[in-house]
This record gives C-alpha cells, sequence and structure tokens, in this order.
C-alpha cells in the first residue's frame, strides 16, 4: 500500500519542491513493484530420482543382479553403476537410508509405463453397446454393423444386438434367429454369447462379451 504524501504549498499555492520529490519516490516506488517478476512454482520432477539428482548422505544398494551391496555414499553407488554402463536409481525414498538399485533406467521406464497402461486397461468402466437389425437387414448395412461391433470388442465392451420385428414379420421369427445365430458364428472367434437369443415382445435380444 503506498503511503500517503502530504502536499505543502508556499505563499504563492506553489507546491513545495520536497513534496515533489516525496511524490516522484512514491511513484518510482510503485512501478518498482509493477515490475518486480513473480517466482515460479518450483518444478516437481516426476518419477524416481537418478544418478546426481539422488543428495542423501548414505544410500542402500542393491546391485544389477539383485544383490545386497550394502550403505554406501551416492558418490560411491554411481561410481558401481557407471562401471556396469547402467544407472543409478533411487526406488525407496522413504527408506532409512534410502534404497537404490543398478539399473538400465530407460528399460525401468518403458516397463512402469506398461505396468501403469495395463492397470489402466483393467480399471476401465465395461459398457454395453446396441447394434440395432432387422430381420431382412441387406449385406452392406451387415458388414458395417459387424465392422462397429468388432470395434466395440476391441475397446473391451459388451455388444447387446437387438433385432426388431414389424407387422408381419412376427410370423418370420425362425428368420430373426438364423440371423443372430450368423452373427455369433461371424464373431465367435472374438467374443462369446452371455445371453442367448430370446424373443421379448416384438424383439430378440442376444448379449456377446469379448474373449
Amino acid at each position: 500500500m503506498l503511503a500517503a504524501t502530504v502536499l505543502r504549498y508556499n505563499a504563492f499555492g506553489v507546491v513545495h519542491s520536497a513534496c515533489h520529490a516525496a511524490i516522484a519516490e512514491t511513484i518510482e516506488g510503485a512501478r518498482a513493484i509493477a515490475r518486480r517478476p513473480h517466482k515460479a512454482a518450483p518444478t516437481v520432477k516426476e518419477g524416481p530420482r537418478v544418478n546426481g539428482e539422488i543428495d542423501s548422505p548414505k544410500v542402500q544398494l542393491i546391485g544389477a543382479e539383485g544383490e545386497n551391496l550394502g550403505e554406501m555414499s551416492p558418490a560411491d553407488a554411481i561410481a558401481l553403476a557407471e562401471e556396469a554402463g547402467l544407472d543409478l536409481v533411487e526406488i525407496a525414498p522413504n527408506s532409512t537410508p534410502p534404497v537404490c538399485k543398478i539399473l538400465d533406467f530407460g528399460k525401468y521406464k518403458y516397463q512402469a509405463q506398461k505396468r501403469a497402461n495395463e492397470a489402466r486397461k483393467k480399471q476401465k468402466t465395461i459398457e454395453v453397446k446396441e447394434i440395432k437389425m432387422r430381420p431382412n437387414i441387406d449385406i452392406h448395412d451387415y458388414d458395417v454393423k459387424m465392422k462397429n461391433m468388432r470395434r466395440f470388442f476391441d475397446e473391451g465392451d459388451k455388444v447387446k444386438v437387438t433385432l426388431r420385428f414389424r407387422g408381419r414379420e412376427m410370423a418370420h421369427q425362425e428368420l430373426g434367429m438364423q440371423l443372430l445365430h450368423r452373427v455369433k458364428e461371424d464373431v465367435t472367434e472374438i467374443a462369446k454369447v452371455e445371453y442367448e437369443p430370446k424373443l421379448e415382445g416384438r424383439q430378440m435380444i442376444m448379449v456377446l462379451a469379448p474373449r
């Protein structure tokens, strides 16, 4: 907050020179504050500390083959890692002293990313997609719907196949059953039947799940 400046006038109504100096000093101070750069938030490193980033006084070292090499300084541990053509990686930073291992950091990162991707796949919410067909569907429409169905299976989702009968089509339910069996056979290598074809009102339903 800027300090208030009291203006003093001389006998002729002119601002005193000392007041001019105070005003100028106040304005310059405000400009300095405006020019002051903001400190950026410190960068948070993702992943474990590697080689020279490890600054603990001592580390518990695990060799490349899993052998316990005991406690030593990070400098000595890095020297051993360099002799093996590998890296020193901190794998248990909260231990006392921190546990480090000699390994190939590039390979370590690849395997960690692979495990993370597999974990995300397992956490995926399985959805039930619906494919609607008619008993008299033509070849082109059938191929398009089957292509979509295979894509749903690749994404890990289930598929509900709904076959709706209209008017006199109810008299030929066997055509609908034949069509659903055809669908089942066309995806038998990548999907299994979870709910067998069944007539419900004017529609026949079958549910498939990826293998």
